[in-house]
């Protein structure tokens, strides 16, 4: 295939995970409105996505004799994982679904959907040639202004939350930061076996939280299992099966690929599809708001990936 269209395979699929990603806070709130809370379902949908992911290594050691391991070469690339596991795993999801407790489903969107800029300023400290030059400034910019416009939604007015603005911006942080740290893993590891140590850790770090809050931990009680329905089973299943282990193995690869800056500047995306899907599923209404915030978001990507071609590789670090 020509490198050109290898270029635009991968944004595409870059977008397409934002994408799925994007539906996953209506599922999330489906489940919570069932009685699960947010620990339990981040649980559930990691659970499912590491077995599925332990399943295929295993399958694929048998079949294609292919390296099976558990553990990292050293200590610190274990520590490397863990970290992973944390920052994108269970101290994103608690702090992003603890957000919308105390504050405003806005406030929490417009907080974690502006991760980009952020993570630009971080992984430019680590790594000269992931930095962003003139235009490229100009767009992420650009279209962190697109992402304001389409949330706020003509509502100008926000409701701050000292406690879940923070937690709001704890979520932003970490998801900046597992963009810096997968850099380094994709570079000594595979993909599957980078992103099965992201569940694992993930689901480890949670032990802490189940101590402090055992009552939590009834995930398996005969009271919880009755309200796993029909419906709640398909909702755990996407989470778990798409949106975790599907989309978590594509974006990790999708950052080899096109790097860690602009894979993540994808996330602009994010509230657009939220708002599409939500017309679609719960027949709301699109805005002049959102088509104006939906172009500077569309013009802001355009400049970002037209001004730097370093952009469009993974670096040599």
């Amino acid at each position: 295939m020509h490198p050109l269209m290898n270029r635009l395979l991968y944004h595409l699929i870059a977008f397409v995970v934002v994408a799925v990603w994007g539906t996953t806070f209506v599922f999330t709130k489906l489940l919570l409105m069932a009685g699960l809370t947010a620990a339990q379902i981040f649980v559930w949908r990691f659970v499912i996505a590491y077995v599925l992911l332990l399943g295929y290594a295993v399958v694929l050691h048998w079949l294609k004799r292919r390296t099976f391991r558990l553990f990292s070469s050293n200590w610190k690339d274990e520590l490397l994982m863990l970290g992973l596991g944390v920052t994108g795993g269970s101290l994103y999801f608690l702090a992003e679904n603890t957000a919308m407790v105390y504050t405003t489903t806005t406030n929490t969107s417009l907080i974690v959907c502006l991760c980009p800029l952020f993570a630009s300023l971080l992984i430019s400290m680590f790594y000269k040639s992931e930095r962003l030059h003139g235009i490229q400034i100009a767009g992420t910019l650009m279209a962190a202004v697109g992402v304001v416009i389409v949330v706020l939604n003509g509502h100008f007015v926000l409701h701050l939350s000292p406690v879940g603005d923070t937690l709001a911006f704890i979520a932003c942080l970490c998801w900046a930061l597992y963009s810096l740290l997968i850099i380094p893993a994709n570079k000594r590891y595979d993909i599957v076996f980078t992103t099965r140590k992201v569940f694992f850790y993930g689901l480890v770090s949670m032990i802490p939280y189940f101590l402090v809050k055992p009552e939590e931990a009834d995930m398996f009680t005969i009271a919880k299992i009755q309200t796993f329905t029909p419906s709640v089973i398909l909702n755990l299943l996407f989470l778990g099966c798409v949106a975790s282990m599907l989309c978590f193995l594509t974006w990790n690869w999708v950052i080899k690929k096109l790097g860690a800056v602009v894979a993540t500047n994808y996330v602009y995306f994010n509230p657009v599809v939220t708002v599409v899907f939500a017309w679609l599923i719960l027949s709301e209404r699109i805005t002049v708001y959102f088509l104006a915030g939906t172009l500077l978001i569309l013009l802001g990507m355009f400049a970002l990936n037209k001004g730097g071609k370093k952009g469009n590789r993974q670096l040599g670090l």
